[in-house]
C-alpha cells in the first residue's frame, strides 16, 4: 500500500468521476507457444489465462480494490473465466489456484466442462464473501473474432475496481510469433496506460519462461 500513497491523489480524481474505468484494446504479441503446448499436452487457453493471471499479481496496480469504501490490496487470486455451454449461452467456470503450471490447466479445464455441462447459470461467486469477491479478474475469450474494441459490463458504474480482460483470434505474426487482441478495463484510480504496458510484458515474459 505505500506504493498507492503516492497516487492518492489520482484515485480520488477518478473515484469522484461517474465512470472512472480506463478501457484500453490494443495487438497483444507474444511468443507462439501453440506447438509447446501440443508437445505438453496443454490447453493453450488456459496456459495463457495462468501467464494472464500470474502478471496480474506482479504488476502492483492491479492488486488495488475497493471495501467498504477503502482501498485494499489483494494477495492472491481466484481464477475464473466464461465459457460456452451446450445452448450457446455463456458460463462462469471458477477454480482454485495453483502455483504449478499442469495441475493449475488441469483444474481449469475441469471447471470449464462443468460450467459448459450446465443449463443454469453457475452463481457460485454469489456465495462468495464481500473479501473473497474482490479476489478476482473478470476474464473472457472471444476465439472467434480478432475484434477492435470491447465495452465490459460494470455492477456498479462507479466501481470498476475488479479489472475486466478481454482476448480474441489468434493470428500469427511471423516465425515464432503470434498476435491476439487483448483488451484491459481497469479502475483509472490504480491503472495508467502504462501499468497496462507493464501487463503485457508480463504476460509475454511468463509465456517465454513456460516455454524454457
Amino acid at each position: 500500500m505505500d506504493k498507492f500513497a503516492l497516487r492518492r491523489d489520482r484515485f480520488a480524481l477518478f473515484d469522484a468521476m461517474d465512470s472512472p474505468a480506463v478501457n484500453i484494446c490494443f495487438t497483444l504479441e507474444l511468443p507462439d507457444f501453440r506447438p509447446w503446448c501440443r508437445e505438453q499436452g496443454l490447453a493453450p487457453f488456459h496456459v495463457l489465462l495462468c501467464a494472464v493471471l500470474r502478471s496480474i499479481l506482479a504488476v502492483e496496480n492491479f492488486r488495488y480494490r475497493i471495501l467498504d469504501g477503502e482501498v485494499i490490496r489483494i494477495d492472491r487470486l481466484r481464477p475464473s473465466f466464461t465459457a460456452i455451454n451446450q445452448h450457446n449461452d455463456l458460463n462462469f467456470a471458477q477454480f482454485d489456484w495453483s502455483d504449478d503450471l499442469r495441475e493449475f490447466v488441469a483444474r481449469g479445464v475441469a471447471a470449464r466442462e462443468e460450467a459448459s455441462s450446465m443449463t443454469a447459470l453457475h452463481e457460485k461467486y454469489r456465495g462468495m464473501a464481500p473479501r473473497a469477491a474482490k479476489e478476482q479478474v473478470f476474464v473472457t475469450c472471444i476465439p472467434w473474432l480478432d475484434f477492435t474494441a470491447i465495452q465490459h459490463p460494470i455492477a456498479k458504474l462507479a466501481e470498476p475496481d475488479i479489472p475486466s480482460l478481454a482476448w480474441g483470434r489468434f493470428r500469427d505474426a511471423g516465425p515464432g510469433r503470434l498476435q491476439l487482441p487483448f483488451a484491459v478495463q481497469a479502475h483509472h484510480g490504480f491503472v495508467d496506460g502504462f501499468h497496462i504496458h507493464q501487463l503485457a510484458q508480463a504476460i509475454e515474459t511468463e509465456i517465454a519462461g513456460f516455454m524454457r
